[in-house]
């Protein structure tokens, strides 16, 4: 049986934090210059920008991706500087849900759209 603690216990949590990372470093830029070549001035330009389905997929994943590595960061912050448990998971609890329910509001945001 594996133990719960070990010196390989962060290595998951820093490929998470490197993949999302090179994810959005790819990501940003493509949706930024999307917009931007577009430059919507009123809702229906708006919504006719993410109308096709591959690009609101890649903006829930890029959302995703964000607060995968919002968490993982904030997680170890949590762990380095938070002294009380109790303390320390309500905070992790309150910044799960608040990156989870962004993620979930824009999911069904740009679902509407369909």
């Amino acid at each position: 049986m594996k133990s719960a603690g070990g010196s390989h216990t962060g290595t998951g949590t820093w490929l998470v934090q490197r993949a999302s990372a090179v994810a959005l470093a790819f990501a940003l830029p493509v949706l930024g210059l999307y917009i931007l070549a577009a430059l919507p001035a009123d809702y229906a330009a708006w919504r006719a920008l993410f109308a096709p389905l591959a690009w609101r997929a890649a903006l829930v994943l890029t959302a995703a991706a964000l607060a995968l590595h919002a968490w993982v960061g904030m997680r170890d912050i949590f762990m380095d500087y938070v002294r009380p448990t109790g303390l320390r998971l309500a905070l992790y609890l309150a910044v799960i849900a608040i990156l989870a329910g962004s993620v979930a509001v824009l999911a069904a945001s740009l679902g509407s759209l369909a």
